[in-house]
């Protein structure tokens, strides 16, 4: 069952890339006591990601920053594979999340079985705020190619001034 508004956000431990290569980082001090966007992408470099979903994040970065502690992006990817999609992407306000063993994945309830492309476990296309931990909006796009509830458009609508 995906996660949904007034839900908390689980504590899972996930991997970021900081001054000292790939580090440990709660979503539990994550989302502490702030307003967090979340959104999360089926993976690094893919089409549809890397075109369409992150360049909306990354050009109006500033606007949800005015409005949100933190811009988050998540996949299942290593720490290595993120910061190298960051850096591609020119991603620099946004803080790239690894879960790499799908472990928030699951504990949201946004996995998808996508070992038909020999991608494995990956994450549905969404995007969701939460303050303090609690969510208050969740968006998901199901449909390939379709970014639309996870877009930052939707996310800038819904997020209060």
């Amino acid at each position: 069952m995906p996660i949904s508004v007034g839900d908390k956000i689980p504590n899972v431990t996930l991997k970021t890339f900081g001054s000292d290569g790939s580090e440990d980082i709660s979503t539990g001090e994550l989302f502490a006591g702030k307003r967090v966007v979340l959104f999360g992408v089926p993976g690094a470099f893919t089409p549809g990601c890397s075109n369409t979903h992150m360049p909306g994040f990354v050009a109006q970065a500033d606007k949800v920053l005015e409005k949100a502690d933190t811009l988050a992006c998540m996949a299942v990817n290593d720490a290595f594979v993120m910061r190298a999609w960051q850096q591609d992407q020119n991603a620099g306000d946004i803080l790239m999340l690894a879960d790499g063993n799908a472990e928030l994945t699951r504990a949201l309830g946004m996995e998808k079985d996508a070992s038909g492309a020999c991608m494995g476990i990956r994450s549905l296309r969404f995007a969701l705020i939460a303050e303090d931990g609690v969510v208050s909006y969740v968006g998901v796009d199901t449909e390939r190619g379709v970014v639309d509830k996870s877009s930052v458009d939707t996310i800038l609508a819904h997020l209060p001034n």
